[in-house]
């Protein structure tokens, strides 16, 4: 059902980003998109209990807070220049290639993903000590996510700051606030599911892990940061890359 319902949306979202040439607004929908399946599954397993309730709405504020935050930051700058690499370089290829190669893997992805959500909602119990573990663990994560995400927004926003990089409040602590906890997150969404027995789900908080840590996220912004901006290096030196802890010197 997960399978049919992110085919589904990911295909109508390539059909608009076809019509508007613009493949980037699958990053905008990345949130959005885990917050339809946590509500697809919630009809599915067609019960109302706490829990159920408590995964859809942390998944929500999530997603939705995500999706807004980048749609503020992307809507109107222009198609991101991974994507416009790609069009440059597939011609008139890419209007097929986009759907493979961008909308179907993230839709893979985001599938795989959500199997903790899944997992979360598929028994019906008494809320557990790992549930509120979750609850607390999960604001961890969503303070460092909103709150990192606000003070780089602050930071860019200062013409003054063009070109240098910021190193206070949260971001003196890690280098990626806002991917740690992102990541947090997933591992509060995946503590609800173990608490219901769908330990099996462990697959999911690990994937966005790894995703935020080595591809999508720290690897993939870093390689760009460094050629743009030379006090980078420094700031890496001092700094922890994913996990908040003093900064060195």
């Amino acid at each position: 059902m997960g399978a049919l319902v992110t085919l589904t949306a990911m295909t109508a979202l390539w059909l608009l980003s076809l019509a508007i040439k613009d493949a980037s607004i699958v990053d905008i929908f990345w949130g959005l998109g885990f917050v339809i399946l946590v509500w697809a599954y919630f009809i599915y397993t067609a019960n109302t209990s706490t829990r159920h309730w408590l995964i859809a709405m942390l998944v929500t504020i999530w997603g939705l807070r995500l999706s807004i935050h980048l749609a503020k930051r992307n809507i109107g700058k222009g198609e991101d220049y991974r994507y416009k690499k790609w069009r440059d370089e597939e011609s008139q290829r890419w209007w097929w290639l986009s759907f493979f190669r961008v909308f179907l893997l993230q839709g893979t992805i985001m599938w795989i993903v959500s199997i903790s959500l899944l997992g979360a909602q598929i028994t019906i119990s008494q809320l557990k000590v790992l549930d509120f573990l979750a609850i607390f663990i999960w604001l961890i994560g969503f303070i460092f996510e909103a709150v990192g995400d606000w003070q780089l927004t602050q930071f860019r926003s200062n013409p003054d700051n063009q070109g240098k990089v910021l190193q206070t409040g949260l971001w003196r602590f890690s280098r990626h606030p806002n991917y740690f906890g992102d990541a947090v997150q997933w591992w509060a969404f995946y503590l609800i599911a173990l608490s219901t027995g769908a330990w099996w789900t462990i697959i999911s908080p690990i994937v966005m892990t790894f995703l935020l840590m080595r591809v999508s996220g720290v690897t993939l912004l870093e390689n760009s940061l460094k050629k743009r901006k030379p006090e980078y290096q420094n700031y890496i030196d001092k700094t922890s890359a994913f996990f908040p802890l003093p900064p060195k010197g």
